[in-house]
């Protein structure tokens, strides 16, 4: 499981993220929304070791990201909003090199390497340089690598940037067959739409607290509202956060609800 265990990050006198404690268990799509500014990349960033908290702990699988790096780094693939490729590589030399970071095998390297090409559909490009693909492409690519080595979770920053229709409904299909197979997807996104679609459960942060914790039907029952759109939904809580400089979920909404061990054991 992944879990943030009261966490808080500053650059200097601001306040990023503030005391966020969540669980996200096996099998789970998890969507985290929020504006610009409002904690994501930063709480990503804590996630995979790029950058540590402030306070609090981040732990992937029991593993503290800061304690023991590698263990927990290990048991994850992330895929950037923006994939940084080495353009001079050809898509199968980037996937080669992955797979020996992660310390396969040639067997295993060759047998994930076609696993994922077959996956993301990237054989009529694969030994091209990276430096002539499209946005698209790149980001396919990315997901290839970030799932060669099976990880136990998937953490994703606005995962359908630059992909086309078809690739959007490949992607999704497969994150949802990750998922029932035991595998954590974290997405954060603005596109409200596909974290409707996708998500088991959904976190607004704004200006670095967890505004809101649960499913969709909390959200609107929170809310008091019924069948409307999750975007009307997060529009009303961000804007009323705006107007009224107060959180509108009560203060235990931003850690897991207590009922959520029953989640956690059940791992959906």
């Amino acid at each position: 499981m992944i879990e943030f265990d009261r966490v808080s990050r500053t650059y200097g006198d601001k306040l990023a993220v503030a005391d966020l404690s969540l669980l996200i268990p096996a099998g789970e799509i998890f969507a985290l929304l929020g504006p610009n500014g409002a904690g994501k990349t930063t709480s990503i960033k804590m996630m995979v070791g790029l950058l540590h908290p402030s306070s609090g702990q981040v732990r992937i699988c029991g593993h503290d990201v800061v304690r023991k790096p590698r263990e927990a780094i290990g048991r994850l693939g992330f895929v950037p909003d923006e994939p940084y490729l080495y353009e001079k590589l050809s898509g199968r030399e980037i996937l080669s090199f992955v797979a020996d970071m992660h310390g396969l095998d040639r067997r295993e390297s060759a047998e994930r390497i076609a696993r994922e090409v077959r996956n993301f559909q990237l054989e009529s490009f694969l030994d091209d340089r990276t430096e002539t693909y499209s946005h698209g492409m790149k980001q396919r690519l990315a997901f290839a690598a970030a799932l060669l080595h099976d990880p136990a979770a998937l953490v994703i920053d606005e995962p359908m940037v630059g992909l086309d229709p078809r690739t959007v409904r490949l992607v999704k299909d497969l994150l949802r067959k990750k998922a029932a197979g035991g595998m954590i997807v974290f997405i954060s996104t603005h596109s409200l739409p596909m974290a409707e679609e996708l998500a088991d459960r959904i976190g607004v942060l704004d200006r670095g607290r967890m505004k809101f914790l649960g499913t969709l039907d909390q959200l609107r029952e929170q809310l008091a509202q019924e069948q409307t759109s999750l975007e009307e939904l997060y529009l009303r809580l961000t804007e009323a956060n705006e107007t009224a400089n107060c959180d509108v979920v009560p203060q235990q909404s931003q850690s897991v609800p207590a009922d959520s061990s029953a989640t956690a054991a059940s791992g959906r």
